[in-house]
């Protein structure tokens, strides 16, 4: 909290976001890994966690810094390294890049009280939201209005892989976010909106039964009285559509 901001200032402005698409704070905590460190944050951000991943709330943002290393094993890491894991997966036509896993410093600032825009606006290439292990997660594009076509066939066995300058990252479902439950929650996009898996109450989503943000507004576990909310689909844009459905926050590196 800003020096000088009162503890009921900050009650009163988190009680403001109210309805549907409001995030309401649970306890004092946000987390470091293992640390607790003192603030208001949203209770469901304590899904985000892990080795070099730190949650902490600054003013009306959430401020999410990352290493950007996935708490998995993937052959990105190159051999010899602790984590390599060759791929195991079930694409028959995966072909590795020549790119290799390095250690980032990213920095997410989401905003606590999404604001929903009236047309969506475009995503960037690059991180465009942080899933709940720290791994930043891209757009359906692999350039300039290029489609995932062959760049999906260098997904690791948990649907990743890193760039040329070694930021790991998602364009799709992280399977080893949903290994437990495909109706998970794996992520969060710079307009403070969740990214769940592709199951809801059950049921497969797929992209017709999303707008064209690729979300919608409905019932989930963090949230029962309904929120707006993206889905990963097998299908084209797999993670978001036409852009944020809210107006987003930013992300340095």
């Amino acid at each position: 909290m800003p020096v000088g901001t009162s503890w009921w200032a900050a009650i009163v402005l988190l009680a403001a976001c109210s309805g549907s698409n409001a995030i309401s704070p649970a306890d004092s905590t946000s987390t470091t890994g293992t640390q607790m460190t003192s603030g208001l944050l949203p209770d469901w951000y304590k899904a985000f966690a892990g080795t070099g991943v730190t949650v902490k709330v600054d003013g009306s943002f959430v401020v999410i810094t990352t290493t950007d290393l996935p708490d998995h094993k993937s052959p990105y890491f190159g051999a010899g390294n602790a984590n390599y894991e060759g791929y195991n997966g079930t694409n028959k036509n995966f072909q590795i890049n020549p790119n290799v896993i390095q250690s980032q410093r990213m920095t997410f600032r989401i905003p606590i009280s999404p604001t929903r825009l009236s047309t969506p606006s475009p995503t960037p290439l690059g991180p465009i939201g942080v899933a709940t292990n720290g791994v930043a997660i891209f757009n359906q594009y692999a350039g300039p209005n290029q489609p995932l076509t062959g760049e999906i066939n260098s997904f690791d066995q948990y649907n990743g892989h890193p760039q040329m300058t070694g930021v790991y990252h998602y364009h799709v479902e992280p399977t080893w976010l949903t290994r437990n439950s495909r109706e998970a929650l794996v992520g969060v996009l710079l307009d403070g909106y969740p990214v769940y898996g592709p199951i809801e109450n059950g049921v497969l989503v797929s992209t017709a039964n999303l707008d064209a943000a690729h979300g919608h507004i409905s019932a989930t576990r963090e949230f029962p009285q309904g929120i707006y909310h993206y889905h990963t689909t097998s299908d084209a844009p797999y993670i978001n559509g036409s852009g944020f459905a809210g107006t987003p926050g930013t992300v340095s590196q």
